[in-house]
C-alpha cells in the first residue's frame, strides 16, 4: 500500500485535479449567477485545442495559454448571448456548444495542424515546471507540492479568491443576489445581466485555462476528445460542492485521485478499460451518495428547513436549477404533455 501511495502519485494526483477544479471554478460562478452552464467541456476542449495551436504557430507556451482562454472566453460569450440576452434553454445551448466544439477543433485540426485524431510535434513546447526554492529540498513534501506547472498554482489561488469574492465582498453579495433573487437585486440597482455576463465570461477565462493544462501541462499534445469528460465531472463536482470553492477543490481532489491511481494500476497490470472507467465510476458513486446517503438525507432536511423558514438554505444550488433547467426545456416539457396511460380513457 505505501508503494502504491508514494509522492509520484500523489503529484500526478495535483496534476489531473487542475483542469476539473479550474473548470468547476468556472461552473459554480456561473450557477451562483443564476446562469446552468453544461458546456465546460466544450470550452475545455476548445482551450486545449487553441492552446496546442497558439504555443505551436508563437513557439511560445504562455501565449498558447492565453489564446486558449481567449478562445474558450469568446464560446462562452455565445452561450452568454442565448442563454441570458436572448433567454434561450440553457441545457440546449450547453449541448449545441459542446457538440461545436468537439466538430470544430476536429475540422480545424485538420486545416490548421494537418494532423488527424492527434497532434505533436517536437518543437511544440509544454509549459514548464516551477520548483519552490525551500520546498523542493523537503523530503516527500516537495517532491508532492513542487515541481508544477504554474497554472496547477495558479488553480490553488483562484480557489481562494473566488471564495473571498463571493462571500467576503460587496461583488460576491450582488453576484448571490443575481442568482438567488434577481428581480430583487434589480431593484436594487444591481444589473442582473452584468453580472450573469461576468460570471459566464469568467468561467471562459478558467475553462481556458483547464484546457491549456490538460494539453500543455499535463501533455504536450493535442487529441480529439481529449478531454473526455472532464467537464461533466467539473458539473458534478459543482453540484456536490453545493456551489462552494472550497467543496469544489475537495470534489476535485476525489476524481484526481481517482484518476492518478487508474493510471498506477494500468502500470500494475489492471486492463486499461478499468483504469480508464475509474474516475467516472467515482464521479457516479459520489453523486449517487450525495442524494441517497446521509449527507443527502442531511442536505434535504436543512432545505426543507430553508424554505419553511425563508432562510439562506432556501437560496437554489446548480442541482436545483438542473431540475429547474430539465423541467423547463422542451424535453421536459414535451415529457409532462404527454398523456399517461389511459388518458384517452377519461
Amino acid at each position: 500500500m505505501s508503494a502504491l501511495f508514494d509522492a509520484e502519485l500523489l503529484s500526478s494526483v495535483l496534476r489531473a485535479t487542475t483542469p476539473v477544479l479550474l473548470a468547476a471554478l468556472g461552473g459554480l460562478l456561473c450557477s451562483r449567477a443564476g446562469v446552468f452552464n453544461i458546456a465546460l467541456e466544450g470550452f475545455m476542449l476548445l482551450g486545449a485545442f487553441a492552446g496546442v495551436a497558439g504555443a505551436f504557430y508563437t513557439g511560445d507556451p504562455l501565449l498558447g495559454v492565453i489564446i486558449a482562454a481567449t478562445a474558450a472566453t469568446a464560446l462562452a460569450a455565445l452561450l452568454g448571448l442565448g442563454t441570458i440576452t436572448l433567454k434561450g434553454d440553457a441545457i440546449v445551448l450547453g449541448v449545441a456548444l459542446n457538440l461545436l466544439a468537439a466538430g470544430a477543433t476536429g475540422f480545424l485540426l485538420r486545416q490548421l495542424l494537418g494532423a488527424t485524431g492527434t497532434f505533436t510535434d517536437p518543437s511544440l513546447r509544454g509549459l514548464g515546471t516551477i520548483e519552490i526554492p525551500g520546498l523542493s529540498a523537503v523530503p516527500f513534501l516537495g517532491d508532492v507540492l513542487s515541481g508544477h506547472s504554474v497554472l496547477v498554482y495558479l488553480s490553488w489561488v483562484a480557489v481562494a479568491v473566488v471564495t473571498v469574492l463571493l462571500f467576503k465582498s460587496p461583488w460576491g453579495l450582488r453576484l448571490r443576489g443575481v442568482g438567488e433573487q434577481p428581480q430583487a437585486a434589480q431593484s436594487l440597482g444591481v444589473s442582473v445581466t452584468k453580472y450573469q455576463y461576468t460570471a459566464v465570461l469568467v468561467s471562459g477565462v478558467l475553462c481556458g485555462l483547464a484546457g491549456a493544462q490538460l494539453a500543455l501541462g499535463n501533455v504536450t499534445l493535442f487529441s480529439e476528445g481529449m478531454t473526455a469528460g472532464r467537464g461533466w465531472i467539473a458539473v458534478v463536482a459543482v453540484m456536490l460542492a453545493r456551489d462552494h470553492p472550497i467543496g469544489a477543490l475537495g470534489a476535485s481532489l476525489l476524481f484526481g485521485l481517482a484518476e492518478g491511481l487508474g493510471f498506477r494500476l494500468q502500470g500494475e497490470g489492471l486492463p486499461q478499460q478499468f483504469t480508464d472507467a475509474a474516475p467516472y465510476v467515482v464521479t457516479l458513486l459520489a453523486l449517487l451518495l450525495s442524494r441517497v446517503g446521509p449527507l443527502g438525507r442531511r442536505r434535504r432536511a436543512r432545505a426543507v428547513t430553508g424554505h419553511e423558514a425563508g432562510g439562506a438554505d432556501a437560496s437554489p444550488t446548480m442541482q436545483d436549477r438542473a431540475v429547474t433547467q430539465l423541467d423547463d426545456s422542451p424535453v421536459g416539457a414535451a415529457s409532462d404533455a404527454r398523456p399517461g396511460p389511459g388518458a384517452g380513457e377519461r
